[in-house]
């Protein structure tokens, strides 16, 4: 093998000066450059001993040579590629099978922050539920940070990658933490691998976030600033009295909500099922329900994920939990108020 770790390089592109940190197989290096580690092919590096005296020669030759045109350019400054957000990034690391062929033993997780703020996250890797596991650490903005490593093998236990996310310098305009999960099964993994090696990438990459969520604003439905002047010698009861009714249990199939929803994208439909959701759940906060049942459906799990995250940032919510009911089976989350 031609690099070793330890070894200095030279990225070719940027003409950046690193270190060799790992060797994941014979095309492909884990390297470090300024602190930060990420991978590269071994056709994308040199050893800088190299690098400066090929450099060296061609400014010799260059300066045996000057032409009456050559006017000075304005330097332009590097533009940043990477775009706003933070990633979950899976380095793969290959080893070579009976036949010869390069296989996927494990892989290395980095967080990636490409913002230009930096956060602490607690963080848990789980399977089936159950943490296997978990640290505790800080970002800088433009920086990668290492969690650990997970074995190819390990993927059949339908891992999740969960984060809780907050500002390391507290803004008051921000939200206190977010929370955000990524869930890899099998198949899409197989799949995300085949993508990754059809396109040259080194890594696969999962976008977490990309700005950091603005804090709540609770909006109280049918309390506007009039009505609220109108019945502010009322007591709580009274102004009660004035709210629509409320629902112990809500459908937010589409087909209930409206009955022309074979034309909405889906972006459309999840937009109105959540409005939904957020007036039914206001009216029985504010009549003072116990408990409360939202039937979301099973499909794809995502209108059921976006309300399960909006129910973690509420106070009022002692808990809420999604299990098997005989009329609704998977598909309803039962949610418990505390006042």
């Amino acid at each position: 093998m031609k690099y070793q770790p330890g070894d200095d390089i030279i990225i070719l592109h940027t003409k950046e000066e690193g270190k060799v940190i790992e060797v994941l197989n014979k095309n492909m290096l884990l390297v470090e450059v300024r602190g930060v580690h990420f991978p590269v092919y071994t056709d994308q590096v040199d050893f800088p001993y190299f690098h400066r005296f090929t450099k060296k020669q061609e400014q010799q030759k260059k300066a045996a040579k000057r032409y009456v045109d050559e006017v000075p350019k304005e330097k332009k400054s590097i533009q940043q590629t990477n775009t706003e957000g933070v990633y979950l990034s899976f380095i793969p690391k290959f080893i070579m099978d009976e036949f010869g062929d390069d296989v996927v033993e494990l892989f290395k997780l980095y967080l990636i922050n490409h913002n230009k703020s930096g956060y602490k996250f607690h963080y848990t890797q789980d399977f089936f539920g159950k943490d296997e596991f978990e640290l505790n650490g800080e970002i800088l903005m433009r920086h990668d940070f290492y969690l650990h490593d997970i074995a190819f093998s390990d993927f059949n236990d339908n891992p999740a990658f969960n984060f809780d996310f907050s500002l390391i310098t507290p803004d008051k305009t921000k939200a206190e933490h977010f929370e955000t999960s990524i869930k890899l099964k099998p198949k899409q993994l197989f799949q995300r691998i085949e993508e990754m090696k059809e396109k040259n990438e080194p890594s696969m990459v999962f976008k977490l976030f990309d700005v950091y969520p603005e804090k709540r604003v609770e909006e109280k439905i049918g309390l506007s600033e009039n009505i609220i002047k109108k019945n502010k010698a009322y007591k709580a009861e009274k102004i009660r009295e004035h709210l629509e009714p409320a629902r112990s249990v809500v459908d937010l199939h589409i087909e209930k909500l409206t009955g022309d929803w074979q034309r909405l994208s889906n972006f459309e439909i999840l937009t109105i099922q959540l409005r939904e959701f957020e007036k039914w759940y206001e009216l029985a906060f504010a009549h003072h329900l116990q408990n409360f049942i939202v039937i979301h459906g099973v499909g794809t799990g995502r209108l059921r994920d976006e309300i399960h995250e909006v129910l973690k940032t509420k106070k009022e919510v002692k808990t809420f939990i999604n299990q098997y009911d005989p009329r609704f089976g998977y598909g309803a989350t039962e949610i418990f108020f505390q006042y």
